[in-house]
């Protein structure tokens, strides 16, 4: 018998049919509307060119497998047109519908590691689009999304290539690494060896000590004997200022001919006790000059710390003039004259700087500009009339993009952690340290107790039976800000509503997504936890971790890609989760215009709302005005 002749567009037996759900009865159906076995259909769509199995439309039908390949995209778009289906009718429906197409063939010269960060960005149909116009969306790919598009971002970019900073293993939790002789010159090393001497080194132990001297003089509840001092720092304070000096040192000890343009100095020779010194200071900050192009407050800031060191009486440094015995010269900068100076007169070398520092800041301040808008990732969510309902589409592209539990348990479990992350970001407006530490207590346990909370300087998410809901209690003592006029010594208790869906996924993700993460790993006890791989066994977040997931979520789900039609908000840009914070005290203050309700929404004061989200009101604050205005008119 001879083959059914092929016709481009057969005839289907009916035009009315039951829509399915999942993407292999939706083949079927339409397969048998228009009478096709899978070996009819495959000679219908198949041309001499292509390696495509029938046996694949086989699995298809019974659900075994479903198409990811890029040659399998093609195929599906040839099967819509086929049935004069709407485009894209059989991708909606694939069991992960948002998973990245595999088989991309004209990536040249892109590495493994950066092709699987393009794939999910890129369109299906990537390699049969002219060459210029791959080069456009591979540029745009990689400036908007990977990247970033701020002038901020690029900068950063370029800054992380050559880095440069002293590390303090021991005071931040991480380990010691070696590190090249710091005596070998400048012209013994090649290129390589010179990019690698710029990279980060560890402290040497005498600096480490007196940083650590430093730390616990700010941060220990009594001070030592014979030693004053004025306010304490908490932990994050005490690891941003550890940061600092690493950049400070790091930029001192950098070499002068490579890429970061240090001074050179010996890391032997690097102390505490050259922060007497005005003329360290002058390089340092026009060093930081240089290299950015303009002042910033980030200058102002760092004076701010040498002038709280020096300080009279309380300052550490003037109360530790033993630390200028290992001051050695810096040609150019320090001379053995200003050393024996200093030695001579300890508290006049303090003064000196201190009427210095004073003078430096003003100076600068009236020249500092912002680098870093904290807005601009997010202008498009702080412009709409409702922030919140336009942020909050975000986490609707990630329930339609939801992939199916049962085929890919990991994948489902990371994306309704992606869609809890920022929900509870949404509702709670707290910093991303009280998020990502968040304790949970499931339901039918015994929740902890205000004081254990305390202890651990966490919160909790756990079941309230008596209201029946999902709640938030962080004690006062774990906020940055814990002194506010806002917490007044009492804990942050909120109860999260359920709407949305919300409750649902909770439940879904403590029963069974979260252990899904865990995978057999160490549980951390906290709400939200990693994915757990064979490189990394430790499933809690940390400051760097939780800000690259947040960021993660938001290039996948939030920033419009008009290539691949996914992402929720065209002229967004991947940004982190301080500021969903931005997003809630916006939307208060468009629609109240008050700064009182504003700072209710991220646990802060009024003056702090307006200094930082004023710009954002004045319009709305006439709009506002308008309509109680207008009521008169309307009365009449």
């Amino acid at each position: 018998m001879a083959p059914r002749p092929i016709v481009d567009f057969p005839m289907p037996k009916s035009k009315v049919w039951v829509e399915p759900d999942t993407f292999h009865e939706a083949l079927t159906l339409h397969m048998e509307r228009h009478d096709d076995s899978a070996w009819h259909l495959h000679r219908a769509i198949v041309r001499p060119e292509d390696r495509f199995d029938r046996k694949t439309i086989v699995q298809w039908m019974s659900g075994k497998k479903a198409p990811r390949a890029v040659a399998s995209m093609e195929m599906l778009a040839r099967i819509e047109w086929r049935y004069r289906l709407p485009s894209r009718y059989f991708k909606a429906k694939l069991p992960h519908a948002s998973r990245a197409a595999t088989g991309h063939t004209k990536l040249y010269g892109i590495e493994p590691a950066e092709r699987r960060r393009l794939a999910w960005h890129l369109p299906d149909d990537f390699d049969d689009r002219p060459a210029a116009e791959r080069e456009t969306i591979l540029e745009w790919v990689r400036t908007v999304i990977i990247s970033g598009a701020t002038d901020y971002r690029r900068f950063q970019v370029e800054a992380m290539k050559h880095r440069y900073a002293i590390r303090f293993p021991e005071l931040t939790g991480r380990k010691r690494r070696t590190s090249l002789d710091p005596d070998i010159e400048d012209e013994q090393l090649d290129d390589v060896e010179l990019e690698l001497k710029a990279t980060a080194v560890d402290a040497p132990r005498a600096l480490a000590n007196e940083v650590a001297h430093l730390i616990r003089f700010k941060t220990s509840t009594l001070t030592d004997l014979g030693f004053q001092r004025h306010g304490v720092w908490n932990e994050q304070t005490a690891l941003q200022k550890i940061e600092h000096l690493g950049l400070l040192f790091g930029a001192l000890a950098a070499a002068p001919k490579g890429p970061v343009a240090g001074k050179g100095v010996p890391l032997t020779n690097l102390g505490m006790a050259l922060l007497v010194f005005p003329a360290v200071w002058d390089w340092y900050i026009q060093w930081r000059e240089r290299k950015r192009g303009f002042y910033t407050v980030w200058e102002v800031n760092m004076l701010q710390l040498g002038l709280a060191l020096t300080r009279n009486g309380t300052g550490w440094l003037r109360q530790s003039p033993q630390l200028g015995r290992r001051l050695r010269p810096i040609p150019g900068l320090l001379s053995c004259a200003d050393i024996d100076a200093a030695l001579a007169d300890w508290d006049g070398a303090c003064d000196t700087f201190h009427q210095h520092g004073i003078a430096r800041s003003k100076e600068i301040q009236r020249v500092a500009r912002v680098h870093r808008d904290p807005f601009e990732p997010i202008m498009p969510v702080l412009e709409a009339d409702s922030p919140v309902g336009e942020y909050r589409r975000i986490t609707e592209e990630i329930l339609r993009l939801m992939p199916d539990s049962r085929r890919y348990p990991r994948a489902a479990a990371e994306a309704v952690r992606s869609f809890l992350i920022l929900r509870l970001g949404l509702h709670l407006g707290i910093r991303q340290k009280n998020l990502r530490q968040l304790l949970l207590c499931p339901r039918g346990k015994l929740p902890a107790t205000e004081r254990q909370l305390e202890a651990q300087k966490r919160g909790e998410l756990r079941w309230n039976e008596r209201e029946k809901g999902w709640e938030v209690l962080i004690p006062a003592v774990a906020f940055k800000n814990s002194g506010s006029s806002f917490f007044g010594n009492k804990p942050f208790r909120l109860m999260l509503p359920n709407l949305g869906g919300l409750y649902e996924h909770i439940d879904a993700y403590v029963r069974k997504h979260r252990s899904i993460l865990l995978n057999g790993s160490p549980d951390p006890g906290t709400f939200f936890v990693k994915t757990v791989k064979k490189t990394s066994r430790d499933a809690s977040y940390n400051q760097c971790t939780f800000y690259e997931a947040w960021r993660l979520i938001t290039q996948r789900y939030g920033v419009y890609n008009p290539y691949t039609e996914r992402g929720a908000i065209e002229g967004l840009l991947p940004h982190g989760p301080h500021n969903v914070r931005d997003v809630l005290a916006t939307h208060i203050l468009k629609q109240t215009g008050s700064y009182e309700q504003a700072r209710y929404a991220i646990q802060d004061t009024p003056d702090i709302v307006a200094k930082h989200y004023g710009r954002f009101l004045p319009q709305d604050k006439a709009a506002l005005a308008a309509q109680i205005l207008n009521r008169v008119w309307e009365a009449a």
